[in-house]
């Protein structure tokens, strides 16, 4: 797969292993709690995951966005966005409406969310192009409009 997986949100950090044991390259993790951060760190190591495979960051998912636009660094093949269901997921998504720079031209954007929570359609060159249903949760797929 040879791709760079950002999980924001990250949690215990599975989705972002997950991707690494599937192929991905390299894994940002971003969850605003350092406890969490440190448990990422501890699952990694029980995973033999080198450091090079990964970087944990301690900070709220915008705030992180908004560093990483700034200082220019390469942009991520597939993101995976997994907020708590009741924050307000308009900044990290307006974010990433106004600089494509984020994603990879043939980049993916997935959100989970409460299927009753409505997203846009669209943000800014990012379309969605498939959503999935599972209980209570939703995936929705953004893939840039014209790539692929």
């Amino acid at each position: 797969m040879d791709a760079r997986f950002l999980d924001l949100c990250a949690g215990s950090g599975a989705v972002g292993i997950e991707a690494l044991s599937r192929g991905a390259a390299h894994a940002t993790l971003v969850d605003r709690s350092r406890k969490l951060c440190q448990l990422i760190k501890t699952n990694l190591d029980l995973c033999r995951i080198a450091e090079t495979e990964a970087f944990i960051a301690a900070l709220e998912a915008t705030a992180f966005l908004k560093r990483h636009v700034q200082s220019r660094n390469e942009p991520w093949d597939i993101v995976y966005y997994d907020p708590p269901y009741q924050d307000d997921y308009a900044g990290v998504l307006q974010l990433f409406a106004d600089h494509s720079e984020l994603l990879s031209p043939e980049g993916l954007l997935i959100v989970e969310h409460d299927r009753r929570k409505q997203l846009e359609e669209t943000l800014g060159v990012l379309r969605r192009e498939r959503i999935l249903e599972q209980g209570d949760s939703t995936l929705s797929f953004y893939r840039a409009t014209d790539a692929g």
